[in-house]
C-alpha cells in the first residue's frame, strides 16, 4: 500500500498547488491549459488503446461494458457523488466545475498500465517504484487540472485509494486473469478507448458517458480466456 500512500499524497499537494496558481490565472489561460490536457489524454489514449491484437474482443468488452454500466447507471452515481461533495465542500465559495474535475481526475488517474501494473508489483512483491513514478505524474497532472476545474480533483484521491488500494490487496486473486500478454493488451486498450473518450469530453465535443464502459475493463480478461479455450 506504500505506492498508493504516496500517490494519494500527491494528488492532495497537486490540488492544493494547483488552486493556489489557478486562482492567478486570466479564463484564456485556463482554457488553453485544459485544451493541450486534452489533446495529451488523446495521445496516450491513442497509444493504449493501439496496443490491441484482439480487436473484436475490444470491442465486445466494451459493448458489454457500456451495457453493464448503462444498466447500473455508473456515471450518474459518480456525478451524484460529486455533486453531493460539491454542495457540502463548495457551497458559495466559487469552488469550479467540482463534479467535472472528480469524475475527470478519477478516471485518468485509475485507468492505465501504469495503475493495474503498478498494484500488482506491490502487492505481489512490495515494489511500489512503478507506482511512485505514477504518483509523480499524478502530482503534475492534479496542478493543471486543479487550476482549471477546481476542487473536484482533490476528491478523486479517495477514489485513488479505495481504487488502488483494492487491486493492492487483491493482487493475488487478479494476477492469473492478467498473467498473459494478451490479457494485459486488451484490458490496456479497452482503457485507452476510455481515455479517447475522455479527452473528446474535455474538448467539450461530445459529453461521451466514459464511466459507463469501466466494466469493460473487467469483461476484457475473460473474453481473451474464453476466445483461448475456444481455439
Amino acid at each position: 500500500m506504500v505506492g498508493t500512500v504516496i500517490n494519494v499524497a500527491t494528488v492532495v499537494a497537486g490540488t492544493l498547488l494547483g488552486r493556489a496558481i489557478g486562482t492567478r490565472l486570466p479564463d484564456r489561460m485556463r482554457e488553453t491549459v485544459m485544451h493541450v490536457i486534452a489533446l495529451v489524454t488523446l495521445l496516450i489514449g491513442m497509444e493504449m488503446a493501439l496496443k490491441t491484437r484482439l480487436p473484436l474482443v475490444l470491442l465486445g468488452s466494451l459493448v458489454l461494458g457500456a451495457l453493464t454500466g448503462e444498466a447500473l447507471r455508473i456515471e450518474d452515481g459518480i456525478n451524484r457523488l460529486g455533486e453531493a461533495a460539491e454542495r457540502r465542500f463548495t457551497a458559495g465559495r466559487g469552488g469550479g466545475d467540482f463534479a467535472r474535475a472528480f469524475v475527470t481526475t478519477s478516471i485518468l488517474f485509475c485507468v492505465g498500465p501504469m495503475t493495474l501494473l503498478g498494484c500488482l508489483e506491490d502487492g505481489l512483491r512490495g515494489d511500489y517504484r512503478l507506482l511512485a513514478t505514477k504518483a509523480l505524474l499524478d502530482g503534475v497532472a492534479s496542478v493543471a487540472f486543479a487550476s482549471a476545474l477546481g476542487w473536484g480533483v482533490l476528491l478523486s484521491a479517495a477514489t485513488v485509494l479505495v481504487v488502488q488500494g483494492a487491486l493492492t490487496l487483491g493482487a493475488g486473486a487478479l494476477e492469473p486473469f492478467l498473467r498473459s500478454e494478451a490479457m494485459r493488451g486488451e484490458v490496456f486498450a479497452a482503457g485507452g478507448v476510455m481515455m479517447l473518450g475522455l479527452g473528446i469530453r474535455l474538448l467539450e465535443l461530445k459529453q461521451i458517458r466514459v464511466s459507463n464502459l469501466l466494466p469493460a475493463l473487467l469483461y476484457a480478461p475473460l473474453l481473451v480466456l474464453l476466445s483461448q479455450r475456444l481455439k
